[in-house]
């Protein structure tokens, strides 16, 4: 979609993020089950073996909620049901992805991965400017934290294959609207051919 705009972007400015690739968002039958998601495992291996080849960061996040409740804040007040809880099956990244002693694995309390955790102390630590984008919900965790990178002035490149939300509906209009004004969004070929020029 905006692959114009990549001319901005540079390899060594860049940072890789996977988004929540828990169970309970995952798996089949998961509380929060986001269509399309098993089907972007190949994807996130690719890109993520393309950044650990050209020493492009890689951050996990994972979504966790203490047992006591006290922590979802108002998550749990519309349509999303109990998940990602200390301890469950469903808080663990799938196993096809899980994070190597190379990769930094940064736990949040909110659908933003800046909000209250040490992303944006390791991006500047890194001297990073750029986030890659994957993983899930396109519309709820990946686009806060879009908006997140926004307002901190970095680049978010949402990579349309290797992320899945809520439904598909939602999915694509999220797409379209981080497009339309706070990242940009290509595919996981288009990113690489970019930065292989």
């Amino acid at each position: 979609m905006a692959i114009n705009n990549l001319s901005k972007v540079k390899k060594e400015d860049c940072a890789l993020i996977i988004i929540d690739m828990q169970n309970d968002f995952i798996a089949e039958g998961a509380p929060i089950e986001c269509p399309g998601g098993r089907e972007l495992v190949p994807n996130i291996l690719k890109i993520k073996e393309w950044a650990y080849e050209n020493d492009v960061p890689v951050f996990y996040t994972q979504e966790m909620h203490n047992k006591k409740r006290t922590d979802f804040g108002m998550e749990l007040e519309r349509s999303e049901p109990e998940h990602c809880v200390e301890g469950t099956e469903g808080v663990k990244i799938i196993d096809e992805l899980t994070p190597n002693e190379r990769d930094y694995v940064i736990i949040k309390r909110r659908y933003s991965s800046f909000y209250l955790t040490e992303l944006e102390i390791l991006m500047k630590g890194l001297n990073k400017k750029a986030l890659i984008i994957t993983g899930a919900a396109t519309n709820v965790c990946v686009f806060a934290t879009v908006l997140d990178a926004h307002q901190r002035d970095m680049r978010a490149i949402v990579l349309s294959d290797c992320v899945a939300g809520t439904s598909i509906e939602l999915h694509n209009a999220y797409l379209k609207n981080i497009d339309y004004v706070f990242g940009d969004v290509v595919t996981t070929e288009e990113l690489i051919n970019h930065f292989a020029k």
